[in-house]
């Protein structure tokens, strides 16, 4: 399959005028995440995605990822239905569960350590509410009966799977078209990568068959030395947490060789999906979009 990439949509960025310029780029994927409450100002990626849908045509859209365990998961399927629907088939449906920043959790009345427990109900609930009619649930945490959601997408909406520890995988194995690994070194992603086929195998199927597809953490700049510098410092500003000894190891940064013989290493390990988020300025993120578009990629496709 031939490899793909995507990019996040960039904070404090117009999201129709990034978009444009992310479909018009050539980019398979566009991004969004999202937080209810977190370090900084965040989006909703329902919101976010629908917003570029209505000014693109082509270019695919995931959710990376929704949390969704802050979801009622009738809700959840509701706006998965919703921007699939609108966007002519082109939304896919990332999850993740969260955790790092619990006051997100408690302003939505959800215990965090309920997490992974509500995903998984929440996934089986949203994924027969996008394939069936009538649908009716007796679950741990969401109950109801004879439920029908109009229109359901057009195809069956793809579930991308976030995450790096054993339920994650699991989840992945289960129901994932793909696994988002993150902050993950080549060897770690191909661990993890044979851990969800084990996991797949142990439910009785042969393979897993799913994609892989990175989020990378990425700053490209004709000065590596720059590149690298911006990357610890923006993604450490994001976690809270000082970057400098893990940049080198987790994230994509350098001149645009540099990131091409990095990413290289994942596309050895089965990576066939990159998905960027551009770690630096909003001032410089439109610049950074097209060097990645003009310098790295087509070296990689």
């Amino acid at each position: 399959m031939t490899t793909e990439f995507g990019v996040t949509l960039q904070s404090g960025a117009d999201p129709a005028a990034f978009a444009r310029l992310a479909e018009d780029a050539g980019f398979d994927y566009l991004a969004c995440g999202e937080h209810l409450v977190f370090h900084g100002p965040t989006t909703n990626a329902f919101i976010s995605l629908a917003y570029a849908a209505g000014v693109t045509s082509r270019i695919k859209l995931v959710s990376a990822v929704t949390l969704l365990p802050l979801y009622q998961p009738a809700v959840a399927a509701k706006l998965a239905a919703s921007l699939d629907v609108t966007s002519g088939g082109r939304f896919t449906l990332g999850v993740g569960i969260g955790g790092e920043y619990p006051r997100e959790f408690e302003a939505a009345g959800v215990p965090v350590e309920s997490r992974g427990a509500r995903t998984d109900e929440a996934l089986e609930i949203v994924h027969r509410l996008l394939t069936s009619a009538d649908v009716s649930v007796d679950g741990r945490f969401t109950s109801f009966s004879g439920v029908t959601l109009a229109p359901r997408p057009t195809r069956r909406t793809p579930f991308w799977i976030a995450g790096r520890r054993p339920p994650a995988l699991r989840r992945a194995a289960r129901w994932g078209d793909a696994w988002l690994p993150y902050l993950r070194t080549p060897a770690q992603v191909a661990d993890g990568r044979a851990a969800i086929e084990a996991y797949a195998r142990a439910d009785g199927r042969p393979e897993w068959g799913g994609r892989t597809a990175l989020f990378a953490f990425t700053t490209v700049d004709k000065d590596g030395d720059r590149a690298r510098a911006m990357a610890a410092e923006r993604v450490g500003r994001t976690y809270r947490q000082d970057f400098s000894s893990f940049a080198e190891k987790y994230l994509i940064a350098g001149t645009p060789q540099e990131c091409v013989a990095r990413l290289r290493e994942y596309l050895a390990v089965g990576v066939d999906v990159v998905i960027f988020r551009i770690a630096c300025p909003r001032r410089e993120a439109d610049a950074m979009l097209t060097l990645l578009a003009e310098e790295v990629i087509p070296e990689l496709r």
